[in-house]
């Protein structure tokens, strides 16, 4: 895959998230003016987020590919954290907005009508939201895009929100207990403020230059170990993430007696077989002597083993 392929697949697999939100909108709506359940109320709400989210999304995605410039020297990939952030703000808002048509309804009971029909409409709408949800999660995790992973994440929530939804209409029908109705979108509601939060949480992690992830970290020592042989030791790890890119530094002491050449072709193998690992990262290496007391002086935040 080039360069310029894998930089717009993401915008690719945003663009049919926006696609499944507008079909799922119509149906969901449908569905709800068919029934006048506001469980159906609130999974078409949610719908309504997933497509600002997935709109902000294609377009932050097209702000991370585009190369990196005079202004942007580390590229443009942080715009991911906005969209996602942007994305899990809506979420939590839309929960709120469930919660007051649901306490609403608690207090002016209404019957449910045409449910049959109502919910082969919902049913549609969520068949819609899991094809897109495992096609772009799929896609999101091949590419690393916190984006992609967030929004596909969230359309998986809306499937279940769906599911809870129909269950708690089959309730109501099952017993008649027309409350069931709005406490099943307040159960919704609840849980649509967590995976809100869990996204903003995410998405604020990257812009604060989280570390790399426990599994990618490991591939990143074992590279680097592999040449820590003839007294060459490593320090000053450290490391971090932006959308789809990742950045690592250290530094490298050899012995004092080793030819600068010697010792930068050391650091081409080194940088080579990290990237290798991390075919995304971005590699800074400095070569210090071993038995120079200033080299030492800068030990770096990550200890573990090559820091």
């Amino acid at each position: 895959m080039s360069p310029e392929t894998a930089a717009n697949a993401p915008v690719r697999y945003a663009a049919i998230s926006v696609a499944a939100a507008v079909a799922t909108i119509v149906l969901k709506t449908c569905a709800w003016a068919l029934t006048s359940s506001v469980g159906l109320l609130s999974d078409a709400l949610e719908s309504l987020v997933n497509l600002a989210g997935a709109v902000m999304a294609l377009y932050m995605l097209r702000v991370a590919a585009r190369p990196a410039d005079e202004d942007h020297a580390y590229g443009h990939t942080k715009a991911e954290y906005f969209a996602s952030a942007f994305e899990g703000s809506l979420i939590v808002l839309a929960a709120f907005g469930i919660a007051l048509a649901a306490v609403s309804r608690l207090i002016h009971p209404r019957p449910l009508e045409r449910l049959g029909l109502g919910i082969a409409v919902s049913l549609a709408a969520a068949a819609i939201n899991l094809i897109a949800a495992l096609i772009i999660l799929r896609g999101g995790k091949r590419l690393g895009s916190i984006t992609l992973e967030a929004n596909a994440r969230h359309l998986l929530t809306d499937v279940w929100t769906s599911a809870a939804v129909l269950l708690g209409i089959g309730a109501v029908v099952a017993t008649g207990w027309q409350p069931l109705d709005p406490i099943v979108a307040l159960a919704v509601a609840a849980n649509i403020v967590r995976t809100g939060i869990g996204i903003v949480r995410r998405s604020v992690l990257g812009l604060m230059d989280t570390a790399l992830p426990d599994e990618e970290r490991e591939r990143l020592l074992r590279a680097i170990e592999r040449h820590l042989e003839g007294g060459v030791q490593t320090h000053a790890l450290r490391t971090r993430q932006s959308g789809l890119r990742r950045f690592v530094s250290f530094h490298v002491l050899v012995p004092g007696d080793w030819t600068v050449r010697r010792g930068h072709q050391l650091l081409e193998e080194i940088e080579a077989d990290v990237r290798t690992a991390l075919p995304t990262a971005t590699v800074f290496t400095h070569l210090e002597p071993l038995d120079d007391p200033a080299a030492w002086e800068d030990t770096g935040l990550d200890r573990r083993r090559g820091g």
